[in-house]
This record gives C-alpha cells, structure tokens and sequence, in this order.
C-alpha cells in the first residue's frame, strides 16, 4: 500500500493558521505534499522515448553497394543484388550450421554502426559485433562467428523479434530482450527497467520492408535503436565474459530456407 511518511504525519497534524513551526504555509503544504507521496522506482529517462543520435559526419561505408569486396563468406549463399548483400538459403544451397558473411574492414571496439535490414519470415539473421572468427576445432563450416548478435526477425511479437542481444555461440542465451534495460553481473542478467510494450512494437517495426538499426558501444554499455527508437539498453559487467572488440559479420541461420537483405552499412569509431 502507499507509503506516507512520519514527516508528512507531523506537518498535517501540527499545521497552524499561517505557520508551521516558523514553516510559512505555501511551503508546509508543499512538505506535506512531497513527505505524503507514495514510494515508486524511477523509470527509464521518466518514461519518455529515446531517439537515436543524430548521424556524425565521418562514417565510413562498409560496403560499396556493388560486390562484396572487403567480405568474406560462403560464395553459394552470399551475392549482391541490387544494391543491397544478399544471403539466400535454399533446399539446393543449405547452410552446413550457421554461416556469417564476415568484414574485413572492420574491427569493432568503441563504434556506432548505422544499416537497414529487411528478411523472410521462414527464419531469423542477425548483425554480429564484437565477435570472434572461429576457425580452430570442431566447426561446421569455414565462416563461424561468436559474440554479441543484433537479432533479426521479421515478427512482430515480443519477445521473439528484432533487436534482442544473442550471446551466438555462447552460453547466456538471450542477453538483453527489446524494451530493457538490463545489466549482466555475477552470472545473472538484472533488469532495471522497461519501456516498450507489444502495441508500441508493433506500430515500430516494418513487416516485409526495410529497417533503420543504430547500435552503440561504449565500454561496457551498449544500446540498440530501431527505425529512430532505443529499444534496449544493455550493460555486460561481467569481467570474463564480456566482450570489449571484435570483428563485424552478418548471419544466416541454419534451418528452414530463407534470405537476409542488408544495405548501408557504415560505422564510426568513438573515442
């Protein structure tokens, strides 16, 4: 039940004419009102929605819209079409395991990356960052990645949707869900707060069409924005966990047939 404190109790009781204990009585009333109030846990920046930065100059293109020069990846799956880096997989061209089409021109520690993406629904991708080439032991195939991933979906329903942090290839799952934020410490994930529900989701994100992803690292933190909104805002203070850089790479997952659209990529790297 609402918590009304001691001091509220005295200033109500003790409130006489014009003055309260030499307390004029604009400023009494304004103690009661503030001693009175219920206790509630702070909300993210008070509930308001979190627009991504604006765009800095200096960003540099990842890819030249053309081929796939400076990537490296799985030539049956991977082409570029109109534009746009094309992963396609089907019922003749299956992905041995999940497969990444990794940069080369990129290592990632501090950064903003800007791109847009636009998938099937017959499975998911994501945007690795941060990430390790795996190339030694038992792997499926010659582009094997692990680290953060940025999700990609094209579903609409929480929790399974675009934007979640995946820990690929590790062992903590689902590190921070859309609408969190959430710190990761001592073995467990945390959350401080909430602030995206199904219906605002839904108004957000484009079915079938392509859309705007802005993450930022810093240290520790980091934050994912959709079409010009923070979705979630993650902290990994996990000391031997936590990743501080690696290499940028895109993902088509192993499974049912699908395709991955990516087009616009470029970066900044922060101080």
């Amino acid at each position: 039940m609402p918590v009304t404190s001691t001091f509220g109790r005295f200033f109500s009781t003790t409130l006489r004419g014009a003055s309260v204990v030499g307390v004029s009585l604009p400023i009494a009333c304004l103690l009661i009102a503030l001693f009175s109030m219920p206790l509630c846990p702070l909300a993210l920046a008070a509930g308001e929605p979190q627009s991504q930065p604006d765009e800095q100059p200096g960003m540099r293109r990842l890819f030249n819209g053309r081929d796939l020069n400076g990537w490296d990846g799985d030539a049956r799956l991977w082409s570029v079409r109109d534009g746009v880096i094309r992963g396609e997989t089907t019922l003749q061209h299956v992905a041995n395991g999940n497969t990444f089409l990794i940069c080369r021109d990129a290592t990632l520690a501090d950064f903003e990356l800007r791109l847009s993406f636009r998938c099937s629904a017959d499975n998911n991708s994501g945007i690795q960052y941060r990430s390790r080439h795996i190339t030694d032991g038992p792997v499926p195939n010659a582009w094997v990645v692990r680290g953060y991933q940025h999700e990609v979906r094209n579903e609409q329903t929480l929790p399974n949707v675009a934007g979640f942090i995946y820990d690929e290839g590790g062992k903590r799952g689902r590190l921070c869900l859309v609408g969190e934020q959430a710190t990761w410490a001592a073995g467990e994930k945390k959350v401080e707060a909430t602030f995206i529900d199904q219906a605002e989701f839904e108004t957000l994100f484009r079915i079938d069409d392509f859309n705007d992803v802005v993450i930022v690292a810093e240290g520790q933190r980091i934050r994912h924005f959709l079409n010009g909104r923070l979705i979630l805002d993650f902290t990994d203070a996990d000391r031997t966990l936590a990743l501080t850089s690696g290499i940028l790479a895109l993902q088509l997952h192993a499974g049912r047939p699908m395709w991955a659209e990516f087009r616009d990529i470029r970066i900044r790297e922060l101080p």
